[in-house]
């Protein structure tokens, strides 16, 4: 299956993340829902099947079928919820699911809040003091290059790489990679949505906002180490038409690969609103 710029663009973040250390978060997808053709459901009650790939349904759905909670691998917990929204923004609305999720993992949610300095996006590197006997100017047709001191500066058709001492950015068709210090940032913008990794001290963060018709929004906070309740990876996939209700999953899990509990968790949105 053909894949937008926006999948292709993630998978190029985790990669140059991916080189700085190992990553925590792996995204795969098997379809891309910022090219999703079906319009999403209105729904006002839960449709929440007994079990769906590794997840079973623990009990029923609330008497008011905005609720229903399932049980996954080592301990893993899945909560589907119906959000009306009544003029609300729907990042606003998650707001309150990210916070119970942080507080879940409250060391990996302080460390990854500590995020890279990053410089806008046209923002040239500083000049580099001069350093006798310490610079290079290269210019071909297509590739012009610039070194001076710990400073250089590389310039191809649609990308260029900045790096003084021990910071650095590369951008490369619409995606953004800074890094600096202890931590990386990875930021991927474009017509059909927008993509941004941050990593920090072992810590990956996620978000997807896919949608521009619709609300599809997807969050993963991962650690490479387990919280003080042996939780390594929580997060959220959203899904509803714009003006709402949507249906949200809310995922928390001790297993490090966890791909397979957030891709069970995003079938149950689908099975509610479509993709």
């Amino acid at each position: 299956m053909k894949r937008s710029a926006i999948a292709i663009g993630c998978a190029t973040a985790l990669t140059a993340i991916s080189a700085c250390g190992e990553p925590t978060v792996r995204i795969t997808k098997r379809s891309d829902p910022a090219v999703s053709s079906g319009a999403l459901k209105v729904v006002d009650t839960l449709t929440c099947p007994e079990t769906v790939g590794a997840l079973t349904r623990k009990g029923s759905a609330t008497a008011d079928g905005t609720v229903c909670t399932y049980g996954g691998p080592r301990g893993a917990e899945v909560v589907l919820h119906l959000v009306p929204l009544a003029g609300t923004e729907a990042t606003v609305a998650l707001e309150r699911f990210e916070t119970r999720l942080h507080n879940l993992m409250p060391e990996a949610a302080a460390r990854i809040a500590r995020r890279p300095a990053a410089p806008p996006a046209r923002e040239a590197p500083p000049e580099a003091p001069a350093v006798p006997g310490e610079s290079a100017d290269v210019r071909l047709p297509g590739l012009t290059v610039h070194a001076e001191g710990d400073a250089a500066e590389v310039r191809l058709p649609g990308t260029s790489i900045s790096a003084r001492d021990d910071r650095s950015r590369v951008a490369v068709a619409g995606v953004e990679v800074h890094s600096g210090g202890d931590g990386q940032s990875v930021r991927i913008g474009g017509t059909s949505g927008a993509v941004e990794v941050q990593s920090r001290e072992d810590v990956s963060e996620v978000r997807v906002n896919a949608g521009a018709d619709a609300i599809r929004i997807t969050y993963i906070l991962s650690d490479s180490q387990p919280s003080g309740a042996g939780w390594r990876a929580v997060g959220y996939h959203a899904r509803g038409p714009n003006g709402g209700p949507m249906v949200v999953a809310t995922v928390q899990t001790r297993d490090r690969q966890s791909d397979a509990v957030f891709d069970d968790a995003e079938q149950l949105v689908a099975a509610n609103v479509g993709e």
